[in-house]
Formats: C-alpha cells, structure tokens, sequence
C-alpha cells in the first residue's frame, strides 16, 4: 500500500490538465494534474457494502490489484487519507490520468473512426479470458441454475421499480424470455463449463472505461466488491461492451466488436447465447440506472428503459425455433427450407437426406421404388423421423435453431416435433408449402431430368402420398406456385411471429 500525503502526492504538473470531479453511486473522483484520486462512498446496496473504512480500504486494495490485469501501468496503488490530526481518515485509489478525448464512448459519441482501436479492444479481450482464472468454483458460475439466478435476482430488485421508473409489463416479459432460454439450454451450459469457458473475468466492460492509445487500449474499473460478480462465461463479459455500443446508438460497431472477437478467441457459441447474454447485461445496466434514478439522476430513469427494451430485443433474437418446413413433393419445401437458411444462418435437416445416411448410401444415390416398399416402407419412414428430430433435439439444447425439411404429412411425426420443441423450450414454426397441382407436377418432371438429387418421388407417388396425408390445420399455408421472394417473406413473418412463453 502506499502511504502518502495526498495534497503532496496529487500535486498538478505545469500545464496539466484541469482539476475535475465526478461522481458515480459508489465513488467520487477527483482529477488532478495527472492523477486521478478515487474514493469509495460509504454505501449499503443490496450489491455492494462500503460501509466502513475498512471494507472500503479491502475494496481499493482489490481494485488495483484486479485491474492492474489489463492496464498495469495506470493503476498506481492505494493511498491514505489523513486527517489534521495525521491520523487515517480514508483510502483512494492512486491512478495515472487517462487523456478524455481518448474515451472510447467520447469516440463513438463523436463519430470517430474507431475499427481500428476496437478490433485491438477485442484482441485485448480475448487474449485476457484466455489468460483469467478458472476453477471449479469459478465454474459453477456458467451453470444453468446460476445464470436463472442472475437473472431473476436482477428482476426481484427491479420489480420495485416497476410501474414508477420503469415499465412493469416489460420487466416481466423479459424475465418470462430470459427463463425460457435458460430452461432448455441446459447442455449448452454444460459444455461451457466443459470447454473451460467460464472465467474471472472484468464484469463490468464499458466504453466510458476504456481508452484507445497509440500503444494500444488501456481497460480500466473492473468489479471488484464481489468476485461473484466477475465470475461468468466469457460471452457474457464481451456482451457487456458490445450492449454498451448499442447504448451509444452504434450497434454496427458492437457487431464488428463481436465478430473480431469471435475470431481472436476461436469461439464456436451459437448466436442466440452472444444475443443472451448481451440481454442479461442490459438488464444489469438497467438496474444500475434504476438505483441512480432513485438518487436523484435525471436521465437515468429513461436510460433504464430503453435499458430494458434492448434486453428485450436481443431475447427476442435468442429465441430458439424449430421450424417444420413440409408439403407434398414438388411443392417448394427445400427451396423455402433454403432460403430460411440463408436468411437466419440456421441448419436445415432434410429427412431424404437423412434418410440415405441411415441407409448408407450417398445422399444423391437413387433409392427409387413403388410408394411404401424400399427405404420408403413405414419402418424406414419411422426410423428417419425419429433421427431426424433426435439431431434437432440435440442442436435445439444447445441453442441451434433448426430447419426440418420433409413432407410432415402423419400428425404422428407432427406430434413428436412439437414434443421436441416442449422439452427443449424452443418455439415450434409449423409451416406447410402448397403449389398447384401443375406446377408441382412440373417441378418432379424437371427434377428427374436434371440428373442425381435428394429426393426420389416421381409425379405418382406425390398422388399417392396425397391421398394418405392428414389434415395440419395448425401449420402456417406458404403458397409457393410464383415467386420464391413472396414466399420467402411469407415464412419469414411466421418465424418471427411472438413464440410461446415459459409456464
């Protein structure tokens, strides 16, 4: 620790900048030359004890010895506070001022070119979670149980809130979305854990806190009042940043953020766990401004409601979908299947496909036979059913949405899917694509021409299968007759329509 007068140690430099002070909710700093002296208030929250000069000296040991992780040379070290009497008053943490007009928030604000310094940031990031601390302790901070227990922790201190700073109903939806994703992503969580994911990490990346230099980014203000709180998947730490960009209306840079990072740490998470955990730190930052609010901030009470309403967005992008595409042969499924694909960046398992895998053949080698003989017998057909929806299972539990192309045409099967959609708490898109006869008749004709293909079915097993195929008046009717753009558009709006809610 370092034992110094402070009016001493603080003494401004010739022509250094200006004395300034700011204050957050839990500390006050002073800007002095090139220094900058922070203070812990005494403050009691339901997160944080500052209480007493003791905790709050505990506090700033470990806030230099935290962040001094990521910016070494800032971090100057602890100082004593005296009294008249020279006697220990309080403590501050000693810290080489950073440069203002390099603040990464003042940059964006500004409209500065920052690609360059963010793709450093994510560098940065990425090359510390691989660095931080790990065990079994840190560990179970990734699991499913903990991370629904943020999130509702979060929601009970909100709910006090709700109705007066901010809006009831939207706390509630959030949570509601929140615990859905979290009930069926239980192997998600798990492998997490498994691939060492779960870190000590920062816990509080924001862009007013870090500063883009010549020699490159300098990462201040970790959390350091409850290592509980570091504690997490290394999603959830860069997601704070990225959520923080979106606050400053640049959610194409928090994009690029996310994507270098991405890169730099070799990451193979679905995209709904980066949408889920951007979610849960707007939540905490909504939070956050609540109880500034309560202390009297102005803007903190709209803050926390478009806080809120991003968490709400990106939940609403997390939410995991098994989309049954189906139809008659010739009726369009697999190019509709394709465009959905291509459009959401989802997995598509086509049951033709599947179908030859089992059987061990090439999935484009012919398989023709009489309708219900061959691979086409009901024992077959049964048996690339239940494949098919043990895939989707499995890539549903781990956050992968899934496109499942085949006819659907035995409310059996039907039945199942929606079964896998129930415990895997995904949201079940059932959509059934219709053509005229003559242009599905047209379509089987061509396809035979074209040479080796997915799909065996000729013109009169499509009559065949007709005859036999059971009412699905619960799926969404895509008419795929004319353009494939119009039809496209028309699944689109069904898979966003408002999915199911967790009971």
């Amino acid at each position: 620790m370092i034992a110094a007068d402070v009016a001493r140690t603080a003494t401004p430099r010739t022509g250094a900048s200006r004395a300034a002070v700011v204050e957050t909710h839990v500390s006050t700093v002073f800007f002095l030359g090139d220094l900058a002296l922070k203070v812990k208030k005494p403050v009691h929250t339901a997160f944080l004890d500052f209480s007493t000069r003791a905790l709050r000296q505990r506090a700033c040991q470990r806030e230099v010895e935290l962040n001094r992780r990521l910016s070494p040379d800032v971090y100057l070290g602890v100082a004593d506070v005296r009294g008249p009497d020279h006697r220990i008053a309080e403590h501050m943490v000693v810290m080489r001022r950073m440069p203002a007009e390099a603040r990464l928030s003042t940059l964006v604000q500004h409209s500065v070119p920052v690609d360059v310094a963010l793709r450093r940031i994510a560098r940065t990031v990425a090359a510390f979670h691989a660095a931080a601390g790990t065990s079994a302790r840190i560990s179970r901070a990734g699991a499913a149980r903990a991370v629904l227990a943020n999130w509702c922790d979060n929601t009970q201190q909100m709910r006090r809130f709700a109705g007066r700073i901010i809006d009831a109903a939207t706390v509630e939806r959030v949570d509601a979305m929140a615990r859905r994703y979290v009930a069926g992503r239980g192997p998600l969580f798990a492998a997490r854990i498994a691939a060492g994911k779960i870190r000590d990490g920062h816990g509080d990346l924001l862009a007013d806190d870090i500063y883009c230099l010549d020699d490159g980014p300098r990462i201040l203000d970790c959390i350091e009042f409850d290592d509980r709180l570091r504690h997490g998947d290394v999603l959830a730490d860069v997601a704070f940043l990225a959520m923080d960009l979106e606050r400053l209306d640049a959610p194409q840079l928090a994009g690029r953020l996310l994507d270098w990072y991405v890169e730099y740490a070799g990451e193979t998470a679905p995209q709904s766990l980066m949408d889920h955990y951007v979610a849960y730190r707007a939540q905490v930052r909504a939070k956050v401004s609540c109880l500034a609010a309560e202390q009297g901030d102005v803007e903190a009470a709209a803050q926390a409601g478009r806080l809120l309403d991003l968490a709400e967005r990106h939940l609403e992008r997390s939410r995991v979908r098994l989309v049954l595409v189906g139809g008659l042969p010739g009726t369009g499924k697999s190019t509709l299947s394709d465009g959905i694909a291509a459009d959401r960046g989802w997995m598509v398992l086509r049951s033709d496909e599947v179908r030859k895998q089992l059987a061990g053949l090439d999935s484009v080698a012919r398989a023709l036979a009489p309708y219900g003989r061959g691979l086409y017998t009901p024992r077959w057909t049964a048996t690339t059913y239940r494949e098919m929806l043990a895939r989707a299972e499995r890539a549903l539990s781990n956050g992968e949405s899934v496109i499942l192309d085949a006819s659907w045409t035995d409310a059996r099967w039907r039945r199942a899917a929606q079964r896998v959609a129930q415990v895997t708490c995904s949201d079940l898109v059932p959509l059934q694509c219709v053509a005229t006869a003559s242009v599905a008749r047209q379509r089987l004709r061509d396809r035979a021409v074209r040479g080796p293909r997915l799909s065996d079915a000729t013109p009169q097993i499509a009559e065949r299968m007709a005859l036999v195929a059971q009412p699905w008046p619960e799926a969404v009717t895509v008419e795929t007759s004319g353009r494939a753009d119009v039809a496209l558009a028309a699944a689109l709006c069904a898979v966003d329509a408002p999915g199911g809610e967790l009971d």
